[in-house]
């Protein structure tokens, strides 16, 4: 699996905005990624050291229109922890 299969794209929002100052970054990835695929990625894409990878499943929510349902789709997350000190400058100025 190659860095671009794993790693799709940032999270955006407020929570995760709050995790960089941390030296936590999140991620949607692959579902089929593991954390030694996400800690690979990560490393390989910005030149980074990873301390610790945490994943999770989010599962998609029904959304209505009108009377149709439809399900949005399944997704996977990664909070990547960085060794003290490091930051990921390309995803600084997306705020």
């Amino acid at each position: 699996m190659s860095v671009f299969d794993t790693l799709q794209v940032p999270v955006v929002s407020e929570k995760a905005y709050a995790g960089m100052e941390r030296g936590t970054y999140t991620f949607w990835v692959s579902p089929k990624a593991t954390k030694t695929d996400v800690r690979n990625a990560v490393q390989q894409a910005f030149g980074v050291k990873v301390v610790k990878v945490t994943t999770f499943n989010v599962e998609g929510k029904v959304k209505r229109v009108g009377r149709f349902k439809g399900n949005r789709n399944d997704r996977k997350k990664a909070m990547v922890k960085l060794a003290e000190g490091q930051k990921i400058t390309a995803l600084e100025g997306l705020v």
